[in-house]
């Protein structure tokens, strides 16, 4: 106090300065006081109001002095504080949560309060989608009328509907199953210069589809085109199904091709439907025995491989079933071996353009700006690595040394023998593992070499490796699937082809990476020049279980029946002779002897080899180990007599003599009567296929 004093005889100030911070505040007794008394209390949403926490409150502010921003006037905040407390908020948030929970007893007794004058609260927009949509998701009549109700009161008041309430309102018409409705209401949209949307259309089309009214859900197709709306799987897979079940065949044909198209490859779902129409007897019906190959190959050229454009061909029963196809893409099912369809070099520039793009809106422009130039400097590249996938793989910390194997071993693999492009994070580059001496060994080198690019902080790497891989059209090592948003950003027309023929994924074992390269067939529908169909699913697409596809080809009396798996796995060899034409088999012909004589010479024939053929009775009882499995069943009949040998291996045929006979092998060589199976290529093989 003596201190106090003495400063007040020097300076008045200073004397007030020390007395104001030994005089206590004197707080309202509260149990939540904060230990800060400057520290404003939290107030609750559903507070109307705050007590003071002084006894003594602030004098109120003149009326000409200006309100201060940001402590308790008009701000940003402060409105949106009062519009939350007010009562429109307070049923805006009560009706949000109905609509989280789908309860739309409570929303619709909310409404019942607020359009009671005893408690009314004005209604707005967003009050009445709440309603509807809650109304159109319950699956009840009684409910879509509850609906058009709240939408007529919502008409009277004048507030003005948006694309939202339409949608609603459309999704309440297919619930009362008025389709004609529900398309009227997208065209009001139309006219009334809202944008309708897929989802717009979607009670429409779906409501016409389950009604079985093909014509309907043509014109919603046909409105949806004009519209610029591209239908998805959902939407194609109910175009194919009513015209299925009507037996539409040309309508099936063009959507199915508009399928694949726009989807490529189905789920199960879809995969159903198309298998349930093949099986069909409008399936069976449907086609020509007769067609112009030459249009059919010069449909095939123009439409660039896997599909020819000229409707069903042939006729008859189909043969459906699912299958997969094996490393080279030959169907094991039926034989048929895929196409590659090969993509334009001026879609891929334009899509690297679009991508630049992009990632400049969505980077710091300088930045990638500033890559594109370092990479036309240091291009191009036959690989990049994505490393943070790679490092990261099956790892719980950063491997370089991961990394590093697959930087030699893709560049053992591509043509011009160069270090793949490794891009990576700077905070890869600079911390962590990358401490190590050895890693700063390594990671000098790749730099030195030009092969490594460390994005900026604050950036996202895929941007990078993905515009490096697509405008060097080069190899992409990564085990990203790219179904995130940013890849949804590219759409689902050029990008997935560009995936499939570019991505390389791999695994790893005890002896280093192996790579799984891009397949040398596009995984897309296709039509062969035959007529037959092969349908690629959604189901096994990873690498340990193979892609499940659905195969349907017409069942022909020249074609065998399918062999059983074991024999399908090793019914394919390189240097085996052909099987003879089903006459032969029939009367068991070598290929060395003479033509067979007429039935009426064979049952009299004698010959220097053996005693004379059996009658017919002993040849339709006859079995021989070396029958071929897909034998016909009218070759079984007539095949090899009891007592003539098995048709010997080729090398044995060729030393022959004719009056001596070969004795018949075991029974387990019959087991080995076929070659090994086609060895598997070699990476650098399959990269030349493809054009690497």
């Amino acid at each position: 106090m003596r201190l106090a004093a003495a400063a007040g005889v020097l300076r008045p100030t200073a004397a007030l300065l020390f007395h104001s911070r030994s005089r206590p505040h004197r707080l309202l007794p509260s149990p939540r006081r904060s230990s800060l008394p400057f520290a404003r209390r939290r107030r609750h949403s559903y507070s109307s109001s705050t007590a003071t926490a002084l006894d003594d409150p602030p004098p109120p502010p003149s009326p000409d002095a200006p309100t201060p921003t940001g402590q308790g006037g008009d701000t940003k905040a402060a409105r949106r504080r009062r519009a939350r407390e007010s009562p429109e908020g307070l049923l805006k948030h009560r009706l949000d949560m109905c609509s989280r929970d789908a309860d739309l007893a409570t929303a619709l007794q909310l409404y019942e309060a607020a359009v009671d004058p005893a408690t009314a609260v004005p209604l707005a927009l967003h009050h009445y989608n709440c309603l509807l949509y809650l109304c159109s998701n319950s699956g009840d009549a009684d409910a879509a009328r509850r609906g058009f109700e709240i939408f007529a009161a919502m008409e009277a008041q004048g507030v003005e509907p948006n694309e939202a309430t339409l949608t609603s309102l459309a999704r309440l018409a297919a619930a009362v199953r008025d389709p004609a409705m529900a398309f009227s209401v997208v065209r009001r949209m139309a006219a009334a210069g809202i944008p309708p949307r897929l989802r717009s259309y979607g009670p429409a089309l779906f409501a016409y589809c389950d009604a079985r009214d093909a014509n309907g859900a043509a014109e919603v197709e046909a409105h949806m085109d004009a519209g610029g709306v591209v239908p998805e799987e959902t939407e194609l897979t109910a175009l194919l199904r009513v015209n299925a079940d009507i037996g539409r065949a040309d309508q099936v044909y063009r959507v199915l091709h508009r399928t694949r198209t726009l989807v490529r490859q189905v789920c199960q779902a879809t995969a159903q439907v198309v298998e349930a129409w093949f099986r069909s007897d409008a399936a069976a019906e449907a086609g020509v025995d007769k067609w112009d190959a030459r249009k059919v190959r010069e449909g095939v050229v123009k439409g660039g491989g896997g599909w020819h454009g000229q409707g069903w061909l042939g006729k008859g029963q189909w043969d459906v079933g699912q299958s997969e196809m094996d490393k080279d893409g030959r169907c094991q099912r039926c034989g048929e071996k895929l196409v590659c369809i090969d993509i334009d070099p001026s879609e891929t520039e334009t899509f690297a353009k679009s991508l630049a793009e992009l990632a400049c809106n969505r980077e710091v422009r300088d930045d990638f700006v500033r890559f594109q130039d370092w990479l036309h400097r240091h291009g191009p590249f036959d690989a990049v690595i994505d490393a943070a996938n790679v490092g990261l793989y099956k790892s719980k910390a950063f491997s370089f040394s991961q990394v590093n194997s697959v930087v030699n071993g893709i560049q053992r693999v591509t043509k011009s023998k160069k270090l793949p492009l490794i891009v990576l994070h700077r905070s890869r580059v600079n911390c962590g593992p990358a401490k190590t001496p050895q890693n700063q060994k390594l990671i000098e080198s790749w730099r030195n070499a030009g092969a490594l690019y460390s994005t900026p902080p604050g950036s996202n790497d895929d941007w990078y490796w993905l515009y490096a891989a697509v405008s060097c059209r080069s190899l992409l090592v990564t085990n990203d699937e790219m179904r995130d948003h940013l890849f949804q950003l590219l759409g689902t027309s050029f990008f997935p082809r560009w995936k499939e023929k570019h991505q390389v994924r791999l695994t790893y074992s005890g002896r280093g990476p192996t790579f799984h390269l891009p397949p040398p067939y596009s995984i897309v529908i296709q039509e062969s020049e035959a007529g037959s169909w092969h349908v690629p699913t959604t189901t096994g697409d990873d690498i340990e279980s193979p892609r499940q596809w659905v195969c349907a080809t017409r069942k022909t009396s020249e074609r065998p029946p399918s062999p059983p798996p074991q024999a399908r796995a090793t019914s394919k060899t390189l240097e085996g002779p052909p099987s003879p034409p089903p006459q032969a088999r029939a009367t068991g012909k070598t290929s060395e002897g003479p033509p067979s004589p007429l039935p009426q010479a064979r049952a009299t024939r004698k010959t220097s080899e053996g005693p004379p053929s059996p009658p017919p009775q002993a040849r339709t009882t006859s079995k021989t180990l070396e029958r071929p499995a897909s034998s016909p069943p009218q070759a079984h009949a007539g095949s090899k007599t009891l007592d003539r040998p098995p048709s010997p291996l080729p090398q044995a045929r060729a030393a022959r003599k004719t009056s001596g006979r070969l004795p018949s092998p075991p029974p387990q060589a019959s087991a080995t009567n076929k070659n090994a199976e086609r060895p598997s290529p070699s990476p650098k093989a399959r990269l030349s296929d493809l054009g690497w």
